[in-house]
């Protein structure tokens, strides 16, 4: 069995973030993490790495700062690890970034495609879902476990208050939360090995089936109107009342505000 499992570089908001003048994410200026998602989705890979022998490739896009988060992976159990980079490609919303993956997926031979079900950077949960229709392939969204049985995954989907069972015939994509399962740390062993594989980096000129006008800002029909790293929140109001009338403010602010 081969599994590609793609992964994002996503910012560590916790050591703030920075913007581009056109607006988009300065990754190069921010400290960067795994996106959680993802990594739930590599961790469900492993384990089927631990249970069948699969072979397991990372992939992702991004600047040559990925590279670091690529070797976590490897160090993780990873067998292989794919960076797709080049300037062009940058500044890409969801549809031009899927269209630069499913391209490079496209490069591979693979038995089951797995994604984080969204990126902490953009929240959107449709680069998974768009690499399905690109590639052609089955989806199942929103895994919170995952099995393959004679020749199907079979899924527990999250779905509000409980959750659907689904199957689906590989070759097939699944997107992954992070409550999927709790992934490995990397070992010693693991790092020292991480350090000695090659990671494979793949351009513009390795991507014969991505089009032009797909790809990079340029190929990107969502367009940012504003940015910001935080939202301002005025100050309230404020008011001192005894226990009686604070009760009778709250009550009126609430049905004002179709709370009650």
């Amino acid at each position: 069995m081969k599994i590609i499992v793609c992964i994002k570089q996503v910012p560590d908001t916790k050591g703030g973030v920075s913007f581009n003048p056109d607006g988009t994410l300065n990754r190069g200026a921010m400290q960067a993490i795994m996106n959680p998602d993802d990594k739930a989705g590599l961790e469900a890979a492993l384990r089927l790495k631990d249970q069948y022998g699969a072979e397991v490739t990372v992939l992702t896009m991004g600047i040559p700062k990925a590279d670091d988060m690529l070797r976590e992976a490897l160090a993780m159990g990873a067998d292989k690890a794919i960076l797709v980079t080049d300037r062009c490609l940058a500044g890409a919303d969801t549809w031009a970034t899927s269209s630069t993956v499913a391209a490079a997926i496209k490069n591979l031979e693979y038995d089951l495609i797995i994604t984080g079900r969204q990126a902490i950077d953009g929240d959107t949960a449709q680069v998974g879902p768009q690499i399905s229709e690109h590639l052609g392939l089955p989806l199942i969204s929103y895994a919170q476990s995952l099995k393959i049985e004679d020749g199907y995954a079979i899924v527990d989907r999250q779905f509000e208050d409980r959750y659907h069972v689904l199957k689906a015939k590989l070759p097939c994509v699944i997107t992954a939360l992070s409550e999927l399962n709790a992934p490995r740390y990397m070992t010693p062993g693991g790092i020292f090995d991480a350090y000695e594989k090659e990671v494979i980096v793949w351009t513009r000129a390795d991507l014969p089936e991505l089009a032009d006008e797909n790809m990079g800002l340029k190929g990107s029909p969502t367009q940012i109107a504003r940015a910001s790293d935080k939202v301002r929140k005025g100050a309230g109001e404020k008011v001192n009342l005894d226990p009686d009338e604070s009760v009778k403010y709250l009550i009126g602010k609430f049905t004002e505000k179709h709370i009650i």
